[in-house]
């Protein structure tokens, strides 16, 4: 079996399962097991999965579809209502299903909250827009601006690559294609050595205690050290990320200056926020 073959069973097994171990996969894929271990190592490096000790876990919390197979002569199947599967060039076998903004089931909410996170940027201010859908539709807003923005999200980059008024700085790292984004080692140190007005930050969840959680492990410190680069954060959150899903603490509310979300968000978290002199912005 080819080492390309063997890890897309790896990730399949991976994503079925949640998490598995070294010994298992070798007896499944009749190899040994430092063969895959150096397949965990560089999946792992890729953005793909979690190395851990004795095996590795998917990369966050266990999805509710895992990905097919696919056949020698055929591709992954792609649910009807999925749409087409990608031509992104990567082999044809993305195994998770690819960042589309477009297919947002919020996305209405989102560009409610793109908007009132545009009103706050002003001109001349170095900007950090982080992953996720709705930071792409801040930069839609942006465009034109006499501002400077900073990003590990391609499709950020996609919208303001051929904007000639917008300073545009890319990040690099790996990239994951699956989530347009770039991650890594090299991601953080970069935005070490940057310092920007504010940065608009993405989650995947918002607990009624106020932490602000995210479920990928590998962009977590990417976050983290946007965070650290910023002078002022402001979490874009629509009501559906209250209470949200994750395990991985990016921050409290209580360390946000902004708060932007929807009407359904919940009081107690916004109220944390108030209660220390931030700003909640409800669209």
């Amino acid at each position: 079996m080819i080492s390309a073959e063997r890890r897309r069973r790896i990730l399949h097994a991976v994503h079925h399962e949640g998490a598995t171990s070294v010994r298992d996969l070798a007896a499944r894929m009749a190899v040994s097991e430092s063969t895959i271990r150096r397949d965990l190592q560089v999946l792992n490096k890729d953005g793909e999965l979690v190395r851990t000790y004795g095996g590795a876990i998917a990369l966050e919390e266990r999805t509710s579809r895992a990905p097919a197979l696919a056949g020698p002569s055929s591709r992954a199947h792609v649910e009807a209502d999925e749409g087409p599967a990608s031509t992104d060039g990567w082999e044809g076998n993305n195994l998770e299903r690819p960042f589309d903004m477009e297919s947002a089931a919020d996305r209405p909410l989102k560009e409610r909250v793109a908007f009132a996170a545009a009103e706050l940027i002003n001109d001349g201010d170095v900007v950090i827009l982080d992953i996720g859908t709705t930071t792409p539709l801040v930069a839609e807003r942006l465009r034109g601006r006499d501002i400077t923005v900073i990003t590990s999200n391609l499709a950020v980059f996609d919208v303001l690559r051929n904007d000639e008024s917008v300073r545009l700085v890319m990040l690099g790292g790996v990239v994951r294609r699956n989530y347009r984004s770039l991650v890594g080692s090299v991601t953080g140190q970069m935005l070490s050595h940057l310092n920007a007005d504010v940065v608009l930050l993405s989650c995947t969840g918002v607990r009624n205690n106020g932490r602000v959680v995210d479920n990928m492990a590998v962009e977590e410190p990417i976050k983290r050290a946007m965070i650290e680069a910023a002078e002022k954060v402001v979490l874009l959150a629509t009501e559906a990320k209250f209470p949200g899903t994750g395990s991985l603490r990016l921050c409290s509310v209580t360390d946000l200056d902004v708060l932007i979300t929807t009407e359904g968000a919940d009081p107690v978290p916004l109220q944390l926020c108030r209660d220390v002199g931030g700003k909640v912005i409800i669209t």
